[in-house]
């Protein structure tokens, strides 16, 4: 008897990351002379810096024979598999095959190329649905990362498991109060509450009933062509200036068992004050914050694969039925638009 395994097309979109978002998918200052080669959204991609400093992504993979194009040199704005000295340009067009001058893969554009941003210390890269696309929409970041009356400091790191399950985190609040009780900033507040969603411009905002500025009482998704989740802290006057304290999180999935998981923690400072709290959080915070990441990425971690198709929610879980039904619905319509497009 023959078994047939079902894939569900939508899961699997979803697990890839959805189509036409900008993703963050490394700190900027990982990215140096030499190429480097990453697994992102579904894909192997290489990204290097041309002779200006600018960052480009292909496929990491040559169209000759699949080499890794990241293993031979960066050539300004293309690069050169080391196999056979094929020449790929940043827009995925072969310039040159030196094997075989005036081949039929000279001048054609067969590898997937990838366009890129750099800001708030990252680079984000436009999950295109048209490998050729020729020019994305503007990446568009909160405003706790594009103000110069903020001040932020990037936090990266990558935790083994669906990038899905950190969204289901930080889209629940009420785990501060339990897993975080032990931190010197969500030990407070009532640890019985009802939450309440908000809708926003770009999203929604769900929260804790009668409570805030007192533990993680909130969270708010923003979709402005990336995906954000926003939250705030509160924060004793130890730690400096600012008031309290804002995260902004977007998270990537590198593979089914990988997340790239990228956390700003921001405050609304400038001069002197944002001074005196950059000092304070590099000598006195940094590692308190590590340590509660660290409490999320092991539980995360320890989570079985098929932990949320045996599930009993409640209450609490508002936000994150409603962020998962979110996730789905565009999945389904990007899916429709591609089945549509085949057809036509």
């Amino acid at each position: 008897m023959n078994l047939q395994l079902t894939v569900d097309p939508v899961e699997q979109h979803l697990a890839n990351g959805l189509k036409d978002l900008w993703f963050p998918v490394l700190p900027a200052n990982q990215v140096g002379d030499k190429p480097v080669s990453i697994r992102r959204l579904g894909y192997k991609i290489a990204l290097w810096r041309d002779n200006d400093g600018g960052v480009h992504a292909l496929e990491d993979h040559c169209p000759h024979r699949g080499a890794p194009l990241s293993q031979g040199p960066v050539l300004g704005d293309r690069l050169q598999c080391p196999y056979h000295g094929i020449e790929v340009r940043c827009d995925g067009t072969v310039l040159k095959v030196p094997g075989s001058p005036g081949c039929k893969l000279e001048g054609s554009r067969p590898t997937r190329m990838f366009h890129t941003r750099e800001a708030a210390g990252a680079i984000f890269l436009f999950n295109a649905s048209d490998p050729h696309l020729e020019q994305p929409p503007e990446l568009v970041l909160p405003e706790q990362l594009s103000s110069p009356e903020w001040s932020s400091f990037l936090c990266y790191t990558e935790w083994q498991g669906d990038y899905r399950y950190v969204l289901d985190n930080v889209m629940d609040p009420m785990h501060g109060t339990y897993l975080h009780k032990m931190s010197h900033s969500m030990s407070e507040g009532e640890a019985t509450a009802r939450f309440i969603t908000r809708d926003t411009e770009q999203g929604f905002v769900f929260e804790k009933e009668g409570q805030r500025g007192v533990n993680f009482d909130w969270t708010e998704f923003l979709d402005n062509g990336c995906h954000w989740l926003r939250l705030e802290i509160p924060y004793p006057k130890t730690g400096g200036p600012g008031g309290n304290f804002t995260i902004i999180g977007s998270y990537t999935p590198a593979s089914r068992s990988l997340a790239a998981v990228f956390h700003w923690r921001c405050r609304p400072l400038t001069g002197w004050q944002r001074d005196t709290w950059r000092f304070l959080y590099k000598n006195r915070l940094e590692a308190r914050h590590w340590v509660v990441l660290e409490q999320d990425r092991v539980l995360l971690e320890f989570m079985e694969a098929d932990a949320n198709q045996r599930e009993n929610l409640y209450q609490h879980d508002l936000g994150v039925v409603r962020l998962r039904r979110y996730l789905k619905s565009a999945a389904k319509d990007q899916l429709e638009l591609i089945d549509t497009k085949q057809l036509a």
